[in-house]
């Protein structure tokens, strides 16, 4: 079983991972940034690039220490090529680049979002057939997955990403960053049929994805009339959480897929969670969540893919370039599914 080494850099966690085979994690370091980028409200690339470039060295020696591996014993290493901040990419990118040159070992270009889709199946020698969702701070993506690489991508947000969206109200409620911990925390003590705020495109009869009318909802009820924060927060998480589910089950029923699997950082959130598995248990549906330290960004989903990727007799390239922007050519692409909802 191969030793992969694989370094995640996409955004504002620094993180590497070593792991033997699919299934044997030996360690999985995350440095979050996030404190950093609370003053701004949000993530500054040039901030990101910059903790990234400090803290790698440093992290590889501790997954190194962890793993009570040596580099010298590393069979190949990998790291996210995108989507995600360019600069930020570029860090990660050169030292597993660097690593690989030095140890005369293969390198793995790894999608983050592959990396995100796939990490519901983690430790897994395959990818079942299923839908995958996911729902992050950059992304918001319906995919149907036939198996492992094999996929295509039947809806995206035209607009703000979930988690985009979480922090965006969450500004304007003047809350903390990251905004979705907060809204989720405010809304337990909220009414979710308090505010009867939009569902974008929920009858739009495709899959795709708009939450920037929702925010605007937010805003002009703000400036309208005094509110109650908790109910703000409850009805406008339940406005969110009811568009994913439902078109999750639509995709599941127009595909005729019995899975469905949720991965990124906003798939953590409570209710999201309880409304998935009431609506698939009715649906008699599979439903799937990533592990909880699986959902937010790090290396140990990279490591995973590249690990599925030399199973299958994949080929590192060192002249693998940046992609900043998520490219749905990377996934195989058929007629538009209608969807019934």
């Amino acid at each position: 079983m191969s030793l992969i080494l694989a370094i995640e850099t996409s955004c504002d966690e620094t993180a590497v991972a070593v792991l033997r085979g699919c299934d044997e994690l030996l360690a999985s370091e995350v440095w979050s940034q996030a404190a950093l980028h609370a003053e701004y409200g949000g993530v500054v690339p040039e901030v990101a690039s910059r903790s990234h470039l400090s803290a790698l060295p440093g992290l590889v020696g501790t997954a190194l220490r962890h793993s009570k591996i040596q580099l010298s014993e590393i069979d190949a290493f990998a790291a996210t090529c995108g989507p995600g901040l360019p600069t930020a990419l570029l860090v990660g990118m050169a030292h597993a680049k660097g690593l690989a040159i030095g140890m005369d070992r293969p390198f793995l270009a790894i999608n983050h979002i592959e990396g995100h889709l796939f990490s519901p199946f983690f430790g897994q020698p395959e990818i079942l057939p299923h839908i995958g969702m996911v729902v992050s701070g950059g992304h918001t993506l319906l995919v149907d997955v036939s198996s492992f690489g094999v996929c295509r991508v039947l809806g995206s947000t035209v607009d703000d990403a979930t988690g985009e969206a979480f922090d965006k109200v969450a500004k304007l409620l003047g809350l903390g960053y990251p905004g979705g911990v907060e809204i989720e925390r405010m809304a337990r003590d909220g009414d979710p049929a308090r505010y009867a705020f939009p569902r974008g495109m929920m009858h739009s009869g495709d899959f795709q994805f708009s939450f920037s009318g929702l925010k605007t909802a937010v805003r002009y009820l703000l400036a309208r009339e005094k509110v109650s924060i908790p109910d703000v927060c409850a009805s406008f998480q339940e406005a969110v959480v009811e568009v994913l589910v439902e078109k999750a089950m639509a995709a599941a029923k127009a595909c005729g897929r019995t899975c469905v699997a949720m991965s990124g950082g906003v798939s953590s959130n409570g209710r999201l969670q309880a409304l998935a598995l009431r609506r698939a248990e009715e649906h008699e549906i599979e439903m799937r969540f990533a592990p909880r330290d699986l959902r937010t960004d790090n290396a140990a989903m990279i490591a995973y893919v590249a690990a599925l990727q030399l199973e299958g007799g994949g080929v590192g390239k060192l002249d693998a370039d940046v992609h900043p922007n998520f490219d749905t050519k990377s996934f195989k692409q058929s007629r538009p599914v209608e969807a019934q909802i």
